[in-house]
């Protein structure tokens, strides 16, 4: 038997060295923060063992799990000695990449950029007289190799500081996260971003969330009104007449009903047909009496394939980075004439920077989500028409309307119901008689 099958375990000035086995590979023990701890050192020989040892020495004294993982791969040549990277230059090498994101739009092109640039002015940045003060954690680093989960977890607890709402902090993290798997060659260890706990719950907002509102039948009349009222002045105001007009009966959204074209509607047969930008998806729309109208009257300015030319122009401007800054000047215009009817569209929510939107063009989605439902109309006809999945439907296939609960209660209470149009019907025929 050879001199190297009987080395017996050997103390050491920090832990000490063994045999796994007769023949098997040398192990360091060792005390990590008063765990005892045992590391395969991947070697039979005794002499290459005892140099890898010494390179392991600085594991005893290793104050996080972090250091301690890193120090580990490395002896065992799992972990790759990563490309010095400034994090200041980071962002001009991931758009270089071929593995980059490639999001549809511009305006979330240039999102995964402020994401991104945000974090690395936090990252490179001293620590705050107030994060001082309150003995807030704030890691400085300069290159990418050094951001670990801490320094993710850091920046994670100062965005749930800031009034963004749930699902803003969540899309910040999630775009950083794509950049370092991205850069992980200049990076050399697990994404930082990955864990879980980054991440905030839906839950947290179920106290202060605002739903959308949908608009009463009533209200969709009032709109209309208003928009044939010589009242108030508004650009385009024929034409967001007819925009709204073809959201009320199709139930699409803005985007679609805007830039919706001539070459998509049938008027022989009375046929809208919509391919959704959203979605993609093809839906296919019979055209109510009152929206044949709408869209008869703007055969008198058609000019181009657009059915609101104008408006359509309008929604289509871009600013100098390529990003469209039309959608939001529509908007605007449409929510001006939801204030002519009185309602305010948004309103203020604890925690956000922003109010939040509970009437708006989406509203008329809902609306005809709701009278759907309240007509009996099958859910499966409702998304055929839609094209979206069945959040919508959900919402108002389950509340359908106070008049339907209403029959609801009193079918198990057992008192007579009756809807408030046959209340008014009837008192009138007591009134004649």
């Amino acid at each position: 038997m050879s001199r190297e099958k009987k080395v017996a375990p050997m103390k050491l000035a920090v832990g000490s060295i063994r045999r796994r086995g007769v023949h098997g590979y040398f192990a360091y023990r060792c005390q990590v923060n008063g765990r005892r701890t045992e590391i395969s050192l991947q070697t039979r020989d005794y002499h290459e063992a005892l140099k890898k040892v010494a390179e392991l020495v600085p594991i005893a004294q290793a104050r996080t799990a972090e250091v301690i993982a890193a120090h580990v791969n490395e002896a065992r040549g799992f972990a790759k000695q990563a490309t010095d990277l400034a994090l200041t230059d980071a962002w001009a090498k991931y758009e270089q990449h071929p593995d980059r994101a490639m999001p549809h739009t511009v305006s979330e092109q240039l999102a995964y950029r402020s994401s991104f640039l945000e974090f690395v002015d936090f990252a490179t940045r001293s620590a705050t007289k107030e994060e001082r003060q309150k003995r807030i954690p704030h890691t400085t680093i300069s290159l990418v190799k050094e951001i670990t989960p801490t320094v993710a977890a850091e920046y994670a607890a100062y965005l749930r500081h800031q009034p963004l709402a749930v699902d803003t902090h969540n899309r910040k993290l999630k775009r950083i996260r794509k950049v370092f798997s991205v850069l992980k060659e200049y990076h050399g260890g697990d994404n930082p971003f990955y864990a879980k706990s980054l991440f905030r719950s839906e839950r947290e907002e179920q106290d202060t969330i605002v739903r959308r509102q949908a608009f009463t039948k009533e209200e969709e009349q009032r709109l209309l009104e208003e928009l044939r009222s010589p009242k108030h002045k508004l650009m385009n105001k024929e034409e967001i007449r007819i925009v709204y007009t073809i959201g009320m009966y199709t139930g699409q959204r803005l985007k679609d009903c805007v830039l919706l074209q001539w070459q998509n509607i049938d008027l022989p047969h009375r046929r809208i047909y919509v391919k959704q930008f959203k979605t993609g998806k093809e839906v296919s729309i019979p055209m109510a009496p009152q929206l044949y109208d709408a869209l008869t009257d703007a055969l008198q300015w058609e000019c181009n394939q657009y059915v609101c030319p104008k408006t359509a122009a309008r929604y289509n401007k871009t600013n100098a980075d390529g990003k469209n800054v039309g959608n939001n000047l529509v908007d605007i215009d449409v929510l001006r004439v939801i204030r002519w009817i009185g309602l305010d569209p948004s309103v203020s929510v604890p925690g956000r920077k922003k109010k939040m939107t509970i009437y708006g063009f989406h509203s008329l989605r809902h609306s005809f989500a709701s009278f759907c439902a309240e007509a009996g109309v099958p859910k499966a006809v409702l998304l055929s028409i839609l094209g979206t999945e069945s959040e919508i439907a959900d919402k108002y296939y389950t509340h359908v309307g106070n008049e339907a609960q209403e029959k609801a209660i009193a079918a198990i209470s057992g008192t007579i119901f009756e809807s408030l149009d046959k209340t008014k019907i009837q008192q009138v025929l007591d009134f004649i008689g």
